[in-house]
């Protein structure tokens, strides 16, 4: 004779049927949840590949912010790491570029065309309130490529001729020829080798230029090169 299964009370077997449907239902979520994990692992890899750094660092943050523990998220966060590194200097490119301004005005002979930057701060000349220094590259059909500084007030201290210093990034800096023409229309000082601070503004990050001021000493303005569209000035 078989022997009779124990009876079990039926508080106990509620509590273990909402026991087992409770971890049913959490399977099931995790489930869905990994297969969310993976088909966003899939649009992560695409936009890798395809070098789309804002989508692929925007598909690597769902995971690591909504995926923590899924292993899609530990296979990718490298390469996460990676686009997002690749976004900031995107943006830090695009800031850049944009500090430049650029001209093409037409005169007698062609078009004269320009680019020009503003310094990172104002500098104080020893008169009145400090200004960004100008630095701008200019291109005319008549009076040919010059490169040269402007102020706002106060003036250069470099008539009958200088030497001011240039510098880019962290390197040492090169002494460079200047003139201050006597003219009152612009207060603008020329760097002579016009052709090879050009090359170094489209070389660097940041190139700094120390001058002399009428008023006495020497001051220096930084400039944030690193955007220059050497296209513009296609004859440079």
């Amino acid at each position: 004779m078989a022997t009779p299964a124990p009876a079990v009370p039926p508080g106990q077997l509620r509590k273990q049927e909402v026991h087992e449907r409770n971890a049913e239902r959490k399977a099931n979520h995790d489930a869905a949840k990994e297969q969310k994990a993976q088909e966003i692992g899939r649009q992560f890899d695409a936009k890798y590949a395809e070098k789309n750094w804002v989508l692929a660092a925007a598909h690597g943050e769902e995971l690591v912010v909504m995926h923590p523990d899924s292993p899609v998220t530990a296979r990718i966060r490298a390469q996460y790491e990676e686009a997002k590194a690749k976004v900031g200097e995107t943006r830090e490119l695009q800031r850049m570029a944009a500090l430049w301004e650029y001209q093409s005005v037409p005169v007698k002979g062609g078009s004269q065309l320009s680019a020009a930057i503003y310094s990172k701060k104002p500098i104080e000349t020893g008169v009145g309130t400090p200004y960004p220094v100008r630095l701008i590259f200019r291109d005319h059909p008549s009076w040919g490529r010059s490169s040269y500084l402007v102020l706002e007030n106060g003036d250069f201290d470099c008539y009958g001729g200088c030497k001011v210093q240039v510098a880019l990034d962290d390197k040492a800096p090169k002494a460079m020829a200047a003139s201050r023409p006597k003219t009152d229309e612009a207060i603008a000082m020329f760097i002579e080798d016009e052709r090879a601070l050009w090359r170094m503004a489209g070389s660097a990050k940041t190139m700094t230029i120390e001058f002399p001021v009428k008023m006495g000493g020497k001051r220096s303005a930084v400039f944030e090169v690193g955007g220059l569209d050497t296209s513009k000035l296609p004859k440079w």
